[in-house]
């Protein structure tokens, strides 16, 4: 895991060009703090932070040449060693036990084409002095990082907003439609948007070539929704188990120490108990953020069925004061690089800082289980929509009966669920965000202007649902996050949920192979109950990092923010965001969310 940066700009001197990398290195030294290399041949500059996690020797260092190609590289490809055995019979030669110097052999054998034999998450700038090509990729779900802003004959890159800030080229002009899909539906990223008209994101699943002043962007790999697993639920469980544990196996390869985030909720719990039962000689180090007081989150109950079935487990635990809060607010916005959408980012943040305080530098995180298998509870209107629509009206109401059994609904509850159900039935995906999108008021659209789109609408209602969750709303700003939390501690997040060959596998299931008689992430439970404890297994409430910030927070060590002069928020309708402040101080907690995120963009704003 790394920090990348550079730029091919023919109109700058050696002196300038060397001045410019040096501060775009710097300003995301935080990424890689344990080498800095620059390799410059004009006009290309590529520079690179360093922390190392696979082979951890200097000859390892970046950016590295193979055959006339160099890379700067951030993210860990997984099947190297697989892949490097392929390449040695073609006769290719390696110096190193790294898997930079895999990837750029696999680039000399396969050319572009070798991100699709890839296992893993990269954000890569590879220059080919042959043909004079800047190649760049990045992973098929936009785990790592890839920000560039081009003007002409001139491109400039990074992993972060930070160093493009410090590019000749950049303008802190604000993309509004990115700012308002940030309050109104707390989505920090947007396939190519960012928050800067200046600054454009490479999508995820896609190659980047910059040729004589020209890029071009390729989709190199995409989900088939159609595609469908023909077997019995029994071999679907094996083919489930396969999976997994291939990828928990992989993901366990380092030459450093690895951790992992263990919340006591059903992936976490699977990460570890699946770690546990493959290395059952490591002691393996968990991290848990828990929040004291009445009505709090305290998930050490459910962690600790966890630790008692692998007593090789070694957990840390942590619990943020608001003195913590308050400390650590600013500097948590600054490594963000844009307004956080809502507080439970910070539990995150902290369980970051918990693990590199116990000198960790690798830990693996549950993202992407909730997208891919159907965890979140709004998973279920799609599925019942679903069965409504194409008249499985038996389904329909053995399934909303089962969930209402399982989660001791009321009837006024089982009506609610009903109603969305239906909207689900009729309303396609873009419809349902046009809908909550224009349920929070504060800002631009007097005009009612959409700032997105959902492409696709195929698949059955909840694999359409799931697909956009994975690829538009929920999972790209959990990413991003995660990638900062991490990176602002000098530690690799993998997320093993994310293999790419389990996704398409999850894809193509049924869709009673996610939600099932209440249940949700059906097979994941089915698979793995033999090895998670039974209270995990069944457990059926839903929690992700829930913590008491847009109220308790926003009353107590970050009421300053409610405070502040909003004059930087200039594009909003100002009376109607003045009221909802003016009712959240009067105690209508009912906006929180909004509040939060108004007084959050006008915190970034002022140092923007």
């Amino acid at each position: 895991m790394c920090g990348i940066a550079g730029f091919a700009d023919s109109s700058l001197s050696h002196e300038e060009s060397s001045s410019i990398i040096e501060k775009m290195l710097q300003s995301i030294a935080h990424r890689g703090p344990d080498n800095r290399s620059v390799w410059k041949e004009m006009p290309v500059v590529l520079g690179h932070n360093r922390l190392t996690i696979i082979d951890l020797s200097d000859a390892a260092n970046q950016p590295m040449e193979y055959d006339s190609a160099l890379i700067t590289y951030n993210g860990e490809i997984y099947n190297y060693i697989e892949l490097k055995k392929e390449l040695e019979a073609k006769g290719f030669i390696f110096k190193t036990s790294s898997d930079t110097e895999v990837m750029l052999a696999a680039y000399r054998a396969w050319g572009t084409d070798c991100v699709k034999r890839f296992v893993g998450m990269w954000a890569f700038a590879i220059w080919d002095k042959k043909t004079k090509t800047l190649f760049c990729s990045r992973d098929r779900f936009g785990i790592k990082p890839f920000y560039y802003i081009h003007a002409g004959e001139k491109f400039y890159f990074g992993s972060e907003y930070k160093p493009l800030k410090l590019s000749p080229l950049f303008s802190n002009e604000l993309n509004l439609a990115q700012v308002s899909r940030g309050l109104q539906l707390g989505w920090c990223t947007y396939h190519g948007e960012t928050y800067f008209e200046k600054i454009k994101q490479l999508p995820e699943a896609c190659n980047l070539i910059f040729r004589n002043g020209k890029v071009s962007i390729e989709k190199y790999w995409d989900i088939d929704l159609e595609k469908k697993f023909h077997g019995s639920f029994q071999e679907r469980k094996n083919k489930f188990n396969e999976l997994f544990t291939d990828s928990i196996r992989i993901h366990m390869r380092s030459d450093v120490e690895v951790g992992a985030c263990l919340s006591g909720g059903l992936d976490s719990s699977s990460i570890a108990a699946s770690v546990s039962t493959l290395f059952p000689k490591t002691k393996f180090q968990t991290f848990t953020i828990y929040y004291s007081g009445k009505n709090e989150v305290d998930e050490r109950p459910w962690v600790s069925e966890v630790l008692k079935k692998y007593p090789s487990l070694l957990p840390h635990y942590f619990s943020p004061e608001e003195d913590d809060i308050a400390q650590h607010f600013q500097n948590a916005i600054y490594h963000a690089d844009v307004p956080l959408s809502a507080s439970s980012h910070f539990s995150q943040y902290f369980v970051m800082q918990l693990a590199a305080q116990h000198k960790i530098k690798v830990l693996l995180d549950g993202q992407g289980s909730d997208e891919i298998l159907a965890g979140y509870m709004h998973s279920f209107y799609r599925l019942f929509g679903g069965y409504f629509k194409q008249l499985n009206l038996v389904s329909y109401v053995t399934q909303i009966l089962s969930l209402s059994i399982k989660q001791k609904y009321n009837p006024f509850k089982i009506a609610d669920v009903k109603m969305k159900s239906l909207l689900a039935a009729f309303c396609s995906e873009q419809k349902l965000y046009e809908l909550e999108y224009r349920k929070f008021y504060p800002f631009l659209p007097d005009d009612n202007k959409i700032n997105f789109s959902f492409s696709n609408d195929f698949g059955s209602r909840l694999n359409n649902f799931l697909y956009h969750l994975t690829f538009t709303t929920s999972l790209p700003t959990l990413l991003q996050y995660e990638d900062r939390n991490s990176m602002a501690f000098s530690i690799e997040s993998r997320v093993p949920f994310l293999d790419h060959r389990l996704v398409e596998f999850a894809f193509s299931l049924a869709d009673e192979d996610k939600i099932k008689n209440g249940t949700t992430k059906y097979i994941l439970r089915n698979s793995l109950w033999n090895i998670l404890p039974e209270s995990i297994v069944n457990r059926k409430d839903k929690k992700g990092f829930v913590t008491p910030g847009e109220v308790k927070w926003l009353r107590g060590p970050l009421r300053h923010l409610l405070e502040q002069d909003f004059s930087n928020l200039d594009f909003i309708n100002r009376n109607r965001a003045q009221q909802v402040l003016s009712d959240f101080k009067k105690g209508n907690n009912k906006n929180a969310y909004l509040v939060w995120r108004l007084v959050v963009l006008n915190d970034w704003l002022k140092n923007q």
